[in-house]
């Protein structure tokens, strides 16, 4: 017993064992032999403790409860895993890249990156997915399914994670607690998040350009100005942008919808930033400092585009004739060379222009026709 032996050897594959009847059930993942029974759905399992287990997704029953966040789990094992989220031990080490995980399933999927394996394949557009909880989250983007539903708000989602996060915004529950400067977080993910505002860590970098984020997501996004990939239309006037709520906000141009209003004012802005920004204007201060040359700015978008001067760093390239460009809005305007784009028009010899500015340009020579053109009387 205590001197570690394992008498009891599989002819399969050679695992040992300490018990005969140990033995016995391993020796049922080579037969298929699944003798225990659900009596709900017929589902067949190896030994009786996993049949126990199985039964409490009908009942419900989650015994083993969390002591930290009191979120309760079917099986002791999976309270363990939770565990590790609390304690931030991430036993678990990828042999490629050495990124390590606190769950087996997490470094399982992981994997699944370097292989490139995507076993499971939606019927419908034939995108591959790794494993087939991501399939089938994927599936409800077509059929429209949202199985869960918030009692308190009727408010429906696709997914069951999604579906408990949102419930603790009800709540007001937050278990996940910086050490730092203590601040609450509804998931374990946010929290991780966050500690890289401490820490100054942003392990997710741009191939292209070097940028460093704090998310996934983040990157994924950024990655889009240099692909020039732009996946959410606008219906009405058909432009494109690289973020959902950039175009939700656009929309707000077609419809007239201005839902933020100045309390100093009363003017009326189609988003939260461009009111930020506007108040700015009542109290004439500059909030943004470069720290090279200590200019003030009202934006912070606007201080990291002046900064660019000092890095000279150029990170949007036009994907034609790979040309940098310090600004997004530069690339724009340039790609419209490309493009033959000329989208600012005379009004009153109607030629057109690539930009605003060599438009006014244009129009001083009409200006100047009308003061020098000789009087009838």
């Amino acid at each position: 017993m205590h001197t570690g032996e394992k008498p009891y050897t599989c002819e399969v594959c050679s695992k040992g064992f300490k018990h005969p009847s140990k033995l016995q059930v391993h020796q049922r993942i080579h037969t298929g032999e699944k003798p225990y029974t659900c009596e709900v759905c017929s589902k067949g399992f190896i030994d009786n403790r996993n049949l126990q287990a199985h039964k409490t997704i009908h009942t419900g029953e989650k015994p083993f409860t969390c002591e930290v966040c009191s979120k309760g789990f079917r099986t002791s094992s999976n309270l363990k895993n939770h565990q590790l989220i609390h304690s931030g031990e991430k036993p678990y080490t990828c042999k490629v890249c050495s990124q390590r995980f606190s769950q087996p399933n997490s470094l399982r999927t992981h994997l699944k990156i370097h292989t490139g394996e995507k076993p499971f394949t939606c019927e419908v557009c034939s995108k591959g997915f790794t494993h087939q909880t991501s399939l089938q989250m994927h599936q409800r983007k077509h059929t429209g399914g949202k199985p869960f539903t918030c009692e308190v708000c009727s408010k429906e989602f696709t997914q069951r994670s999604s579906f408990q996060i949102h419930q603790q915004t009800h709540t007001g529950e937050k278990p996940f607690t910086c050490e730092v400067c203590s601040k609450g977080f509804i998931t374990a993910v946010s929290l991780s998040r966050h500690q890289f505002t401490h820490t100054g860590e942003k392990p997710y970098t741009c191939q292209v350009c070097s940028k460093g984020f704090t998310q996934r997501s983040m990157l994924f996004v950024h990655r889009r100005i240099h692909t020039g990939e732009k996946p959410f239309i606008c219906q009405v006037c058909s432009k494109g942008f690289t973020r959902r709520d950039c175009l939700q906000v656009h929309q707000r141009i077609h419809t007239g919808e201005k839902p933020f209003t100045c309390g100093v004012c009363s003017e009326k802005f189609i988003s939260s930033s461009s009111l930020n920004n506007h108040q700015i204007k009542h109290t004439g201060k500059m909030p943004h400092k470069c720290e090279v040359c200590s200019k003030g700015f009202r934006k912070a978008q606007t201080l990291r585009d002046h900064q660019l001067a000092h890095t000279g760093e150029k990170p949007y390239t036009c994907p034609v004739c790979s040309k940098g460009f310090t600004l997004r809005s530069s690339l724009q305007v340039h790609q419209r060379i490309h493009t033959g784009e000329k989208p600012f028009t005379c009004e009153v010899c109607s030629k057109e222009f690539i930009t605003s500015s060599n438009l006014k340009k244009h129009q001083k020579i009409h200006t100047e026709e009308k003061l020098h053109k000789p009087s009838v009387f």
